[in-house]
């Protein structure tokens, strides 16, 4: 005891010492800083800062107390508090929960050499963990403040008990892409805190229900929903940056979807959100924005990274002007030392203290430009993200293109680890199922998990995200209700958003009461969802898609914080048979290993089962018409190629008829004593159109299926001393 007594006493006495002031600035103590961590961070008796800027003459630290307009501090960082080109300093006495903190610097103001340095800007932290000023969700902003977007230093006292990433096999996944705030806002969610994290948590078991294991959050970082200036055209309301892709703090999570925002425990109310979801099953990826800031260009709010240092941060031309690769106004020098460190050390935060389970990178092929813009080969920042030992077991999804033009989908650079959302699996799977002429042979690679984009360099299935909608675009309702764009409301005449939507009307633009289209259309997003559930890769559904959730044909709705663009749950009761028909269609998929393979199909028999791992049908066995004008497909996979791996050993069908007539399909013989089963057809309704596992009817033998126009039909192959028949 006396021996612990005396350790105890010695590490006292050593904090004692490292608290003595060695300077003083009026009232202030301070001392030398440590220049890492970066950011504001407790040390003993006092706050850390620490800030780069390679570029900066001076550097002062603005305190504030928490709500006060006016700073009641200002203290600069003495030139000896420098080290290299980080300005160091810790301030004793401070109280870190009422304190809101940002800097000024002096420096050249030249723009044409790259240079905005201006002392007048009071700046954010780029390392700040949490952000004060957006507490509550488009609540009246403050005119005239000189600092509307305050450091704040939160509280890490989170009891995470024995939760970690779940780390799930990526070929297991079925993704839910959600917006927070949209997903339980409208007041017949019914939650207690409307678009919170709080509220999300409260609809897990939705969540689970479907089957979902893997949600996809869009932007959580602090974000400005302040910053469009636009109105609604049609109703002079002010329209708002509802999405969130314009980061302001990339470590600070949006307080305003925090139910306990305006008391600042956002950082604990998101961590209970991915605590919860983790003891549901459900694996989190955050959409994250590192291609650009909400900087804009040059006439943008000078709101941190322009002021601390612009020609580190920013790609620039010759003359000083902003690059724009983002389309957002500005760009990141992703691969410019210094910010490739940035990106990463926010990665690595967001997954140790978050227990984040992998990222989704908004136009990531910007990440892989040099400082004048121009591809690299071997982009620094990707491959060091792809090896980097705290985010190893993280996925990584790359949306694969960027607004200057680069698309490179199926050759991003992946160093074995990056995932692609894959959009041509997007634009074969919309032409396919609106029964476009030369859409199916595309299809057959798609439904294979494009081994024409991935299997030549090495990578599997796994690395295809295949999505038909998602928060870009049309909503799976309004994908097969409207064929032009509706987007007026966001003031912007009508040219925003997407054009090539390969979307169909069925008939009639927009909302119908006909009974026939409406029908049809119920239909084919049936189709849709079914095609997504047997190709290989990794399915992607948007978030309301499984309860039929309209835009109103908008196909660019990041602008509206109204009552049309979140989930009316009463969709839930009124499109309860799409809704039972996606749950079982994830379940089916969860059953099945053949649907979810970790390699390629070879298209031959390696086990010796008498048929191949997968073999292409047509309306006769084995004969597939791949040709321009044919609007149909059928394929079956033989499940013993995956027994011995785990599989379940039953044969999968699957026939879809995308002509305006009706055809009949003959099925594949099956093994001596196994029958074909039906599992799903989208000509019938609910709930006719699909069996709950084990209680899919047995067909005559030598099945012949008619389906009619814009239908599918699904087929499960069983041994009939498994189903307890002789």
């Amino acid at each position: 005891m006396e021996v612990v007594t005396s350790q105890r006493s010695g590490v006292n006495r050593s904090a004692e010492r490292r608290q003595h002031p060695t300077h003083h600035h009026g009232v202030f103590r301070l001392r030398y800083g440590h220049p890492l961590p970066f950011g504001a961070s407790l040390v003993p008796g006092g706050v850390n800062f620490s800030v780069f800027s390679s570029n900066a003459t001076s550097c002062t630290l603005v305190l504030f107390q928490k709500g006060e307009h006016r700073p009641f501090a200002e203290i600069p960082f003495p030139p000896e508090f420098r080290m290299g080109d980080v300005f160091a300093m810790m301030v004793f006495d401070l109280d870190p929960h009422e304190i809101e903190y940002g800097y000024r610097m002096d420096g050249p103001f030249n723009p044409h050499a790259g240079h905005r340095f201006d002392r007048r800007h009071v700046l954010l932290d780029p390392f700040a963990r949490a952000v004060g000023g957006r507490t509550v969700f488009c609540s009246p902003a403050r005119k005239a403040d000189i600092f509307p977007h305050r450091g704040r230093i939160p509280e890490n006292d989170f009891d995470w008990g024995h939760d970690r990433p779940l780390d799930l096999p990526v070929s297991n996944l079925v993704i839910y892409e959600m917006h927070v705030r949209g997903f339980t806002r409208h007041a017949s969610s019914g939650v207690a805190h409307p678009g919170t994290y709080d509220g999300l948590r409260e609809k897990i078991p939705h969540l689970v229900e479907l089957g979902i294991n893997c949600v996809e959050l869009m932007p959580i970082f602090e974000f400005d929903e302040h910053e469009n200036f636009r109105k609604n055209p049609d109703t002079g309301e002010p329209l708002c940056n509802y999405w969130g892709y314009s980061t302001l703090a990339f470590r600070a999570p949006k307080a305003g979807f925090a139910a306990s925002g305006n008391k600042g425990q956002e950082v604990n109310e998101l961590k209970d959100l991915v605590k919860s979801l983790h003891a549901a099953g459900i694996q989190v990826i955050l959409d994250v924005v590192f291609n650009h800031t909400a900087e804009g260009d040059a006439s943008g709010p000078v709101i941190s990274f322009r002021g601390l240092d612009n020609k580190t941060y920013y790609l620039l031309a010759p003359n000083g002007d902003y690059l724009n690769f983002s389309g957002c106004g500005n760009t990141l020098d992703c691969n410019q030392p210094v910010v490739r460190d940035f990106v990463l050390d926010c990665l690595r935060y967001w997954a140790a203290e978050y227990h984040i389970d992998g990222f989704r990178f908004d136009l990531a092929s910007v990440l892989g430009r040099d400082s004048q813009g121009h591809p690299l080969p071997n982009p620094p920042l990707l491959e060091s993200i792809a090896h980097d030992p705290v985010l190893a077991h993280c996925e990584l999804i790359a949306e694969a293109w960027d607004a200057g033009g680069l698309y490179q989908v199926g050759n991003f650079p992946s160093y074995g680890r990056w995932m692609e959302w894959n959009g041509k699996y997007r634009d074969a799977a919309r032409r396919f199922l609106r029964g476009d002429d030369d859409s199916v042979g595309e299809m057959v690679q798609r439904i294979m998990g494009s081994p024409d984009l991935y299997r030549a360099s090495g990578r599997k299935p796994s690395a295809s995200v295949n999505f038909i909608t998602c928060h870009d675009g049309f909503t799976l309702a309004d994908l097969f209700a409207y064929e032009a764009k509706n987007n007026l409301e966001n003031g912007e005449s009508n040219i925003d958003g997407g054009n090539d939507n390969w979307s169909w009307n069925c008939g009639t633009e927009g909302p119908t009461s006909d009974p026939e289209i409406n029908a049809l259309r119920l239909r084919c997003a049936k189709n849709a969802m079914a095609l997504l559930m047997v190709s290989q890769g990794v399915p992607m559904i948007y978030m309301g898609d499984e309860i039929s959730r309209t835009q109103r044909g908008n196909n660019n709705a990041y602008c509206h914080d109204t009552e049309w663009n979140w989930l009316d749950w009463d969709l839930v009761a009124r499109h309860e048979g799409l809704l039972r028909f996606t749950r079982l269609l994830i379940a089916f998929r969860r059953a099945h290993a053949s649907l979810r393979r970790s390699d390629w199909f070879t298209g031959d028999d390696c086990i010796g089962s008498g048929y191949p791992d997968i073999s292409w049908q047509g309306v006769e066995p084995g004969k597939p018409d791949w040709g321009e004008f044919s609007h149909s497909l059928a394929f079956m996979i033989c499940g013993q190629h995956d027994h011995a791996l785990g599989g379940e050993g039953e044969f999968v069908y699957a026939a879809f008829n995308m002509h305006s007539e009706p055809l009949d399909f003959v099925l594949p013989h099956l093994p001596a004593g196994w029958s074909w089963h039906l599992l799903a057809d989208t000509s019938r309704p609910s709930p006719e159109d699909i069996y709950e596992r084990g209680q899919e009817p047995r067909l005559p033998a030598n099945p012949r299926l008619n389906l009619i126009p814009k239908s599918c039909v699904l087929c499960l192959g069983r041994e009939d001393i498994a189903d307890g028949r002789s």
